[in-house]
């Protein structure tokens, strides 16, 4: 299997958030740890859930201990919805909100949503095969899978790709998700903006009109399990899924022509060619140099008004801790994910604060 290449967490933005210190609240004071309480839910995204396992794990263990914070992984699909029926207290997605539904938004409470992105991480193409660790594709072959022109491990044009690979002739057995998920947003993003024929025939976004001869699979879970258990499985998940599955997973060809492994390094140089604007809608397209090509971030929606003081406070500081503690960061990398670069933790902080700020 690959290895998995870990970088060294990025110091505080803040150091307020230490633990046994303060953090800050929308007015500027001070808050001193082990004061604050309540209970906060959210639903969204599977991509991140098994960070967002160790950081509400953590938080409520270590830092806040009568707080509780209850993330359901209902896929970016269900959190959008849920967010936008105003069912939780915030939701979770690897796609934006967009017109239409900030429109919504602002018409459920009567002010604007809050939306900032927290972490990156990669959706890798995973393998049921160990032999095919390192498979060279590319953003064509894959399309061409997905759409069953390609069905063999042994076609011509995988085997172009990996010269002196012994390729198995065994039927590919493309997988993937059933839900509407912001995995799917991020891998069929890169499939409409990489191959013509891709965005005319199915396009991009969170539900896909999947090819009949395709599996399909709940949650990222989902998929990793339908690969690890179908002969000639291939599928798409986000890297902690596939690390914790065992999966072998694909080198997938960069604008660069560069053959890129999907490792937390690749992942962090591919976000750093982000151009984020100040309303944090933005996609990674168009990903060269060492950086992996298929990289997605997850955002956090929330409002700025309607919560009652207490569970502000408490989204405004988890949120914060996400993003200022060295813990959260080291959680972020052990499991696949990049953390976000000082100058933009600094811009989503500060965005952070406008949670119940009317």
């Amino acid at each position: 299997m690959r290895n998995r290449l870990v970088r060294a967490a990025a110091p505080a933005a803040a150091a307020v958030l230490l633990l046994g210190g303060c953090s800050g609240t929308d007015d500027g004071s001070a808050v001193t740890r082990g004061t604050l309480s309540g209970q906060l839910t959210g639903s969204g995204a599977t991509f991140p859930a098994p960070l967002f396992d160790e950081w509400t794990a953590y938080y409520s263990t270590h830092v806040e201990t009568r707080a509780t914070i209850d993330y359901r992984a209902v896929g970016s699909g269900g959190g959008i919805e849920q967010f936008l029926s105003d069912t939780v207290d915030f939701g979770s997605s690897e796609r934006y909100l967009q017109g239409s539904e900030l429109a919504i938004a602002g018409d459920v409470r009567g002010c604007p949503a809050v939306q900032f992105p927290v972490v990156f991480g990669a959706v890798v193409v995973a393998l049921n095969d160990d032999a095919l660790d390192g498979l060279v594709l590319t953003a064509d072959v894959l399309a061409r899978i997905y759409d069953r022109r390609i069905t063999r491990y042994d076609d011509p044009a995988i085997a172009e790709l990996n010269p002196g690979l012994d390729l198995p002739a065994e039927e590919i057995r493309p997988v993937h998700r059933s839900d509407g998920s912001g995995t799917t947003y991020v891998f069929s993003r890169y499939l409409t903006t990489e191959v013509p024929f891709w965005g005319d025939e199915y396009a991009e976004g969170t539900d896909i009109d999947w090819h009949p001869d395709t599996l399909g699979g709940d949650g990222n879970e989902g998929v990793a399990r339908a690969v690890g258990e179908n002969s000639g499985g291939l599928g798409y998940v986000n890297q902690s899924y596939a690390l914790s599955n065992d999966l072998a997973t694909a080198r997938i060809v960069n604008e660069d022509g560069v053959a890129v492994e999907p490792t937390l390094d690749a992942t962090t140089a591919a976000s750093e060619e982000a151009e984020i604007p100040d309303d944090f809608q933005f996609s990674i397209d168009d990903i060269g140099g060492a950086g992996y090509p298929i990289t997605g971030a997850n955002w956090i929606f929330a409002y700025e008004c309607g919560y009652d003081d207490e569970t502000a406070a408490l989204l405004r500081d988890f949120w914060t801790w996400t993003l200022t503690d060295a813990t959260a960061d080291a959680a972020a990398g052990d499991l696949g994910y990049a953390p976000m670069n000082l100058e933009l933790k600094d811009r989503v902080i500060e965005e952070i604060q406008r949670i119940d700020s009317r």
